[in-house]
């Protein structure tokens, strides 16, 4: 059996289990045009530095996954979706691989309920080759030219962008995930990228959120546009303010 098999096998095993991991992650009514709304799910945490900025996010699968949730706004289509590209880079002994990393973008059918339009890092959606251990950017997954995954929809595992639009554009998005989760491939039994300036539609997420240093930057609402510095956001101003006065030792216990 060919390479190129053995990894569309193993998707065909992951994506169920990923996908019912992603959905106990409900969307919220946040907008695309809000950069702070995002969470991290499974195994992904912040790193220092990430690609020329003070912050970027590494998702692991050691085993099991680890990936980032973008909730987007009501009301938003496949059709919507005009742009979709992610800094990223592999681990210097990982490399893409059984369909990881990739972005799941989360649609309603009309009849089978949410399922995925898969866009991969690397060739499988005919972007350039993943080189392990360097940044790169995915280029945009939405264009002409691009490959996705509609096979959870009713289409191919390589489909170009443009059917994929015009069978699809209708769909509503639920949510868009990035996610890695091969370390069943790998010889340590682990998988890990780097995500950072990820764009969708005009939304630039740098995952630089300030973190507070005075008690002062908690009121009059700034709490509300801070996060602790393992990313959680603030409940209320005390909740800022305590995070202020432990030196940081109480988390941010928002959302």
């Amino acid at each position: 059996m060919s390479t190129q098999s053995l990894q569309k096998n193993s998707i065909i095993g992951i994506v169920g289990l990923v996908t019912l991991l992603a959905l106990a992650f409900a969307p919220s009514a946040y907008a695309l045009h809000s950069p702070e709304h995002y969470n991290l799910i499974g195994d992904a945490n912040y790193i220092t530095p990430g690609n020329a900025s003070n912050r970027a996010v590494n998702i692991a699968s050691d085993p099991g996954f680890g990936g980032i949730n973008y909730p987007v706004e009501a009301g938003t289509t496949f059709a919507g979706l005009t742009t979709l590209s992610s800094d990223f880079r592999v681990e210097a002994d990982d490399t893409c691989f059984g369909g990881s990393p990739r972005v799941q973008i989360k649609v309603q059918t009309p009849t089978n309920g949410v399922k995925n339009i898969f866009a991969y890092f690397g060739t499988d959606s005919a972007g350039a080759p993943c080189i392990p251990g360097t940044w790169q950017n995915s280029g945009d997954f939405l264009e002409v030219g691009r490959l996705l995954d509609t096979s959870q929809v009713g289409g191919t595992f390589y489909d170009p962008y443009a059917n994929a639009l015009a069978n699809y554009g209708s769909y509503p998005v639920v949510s868009i995930q990035i996610v890695a989760d091969a370390s069943w491939g790998f010889a340590d039994s682990e998988q890990a990228a780097d995500i950072d300036n990820t764009l969708i539609n005009s939304t630039l997420f740098t995952y630089e959120i300030p973190v507070p240093t005075s008690k002062d930057q908690c009121k009059n609402g700034g709490w509300k546009t801070m996060a602790d510095n393992n990313g959680n956001t603030f409940k209320n101003q005390g909740d800022c303010v305590s995070f202020v006065a432990t030196g940081g030792k109480n988390s941010g216990a928002g959302n």
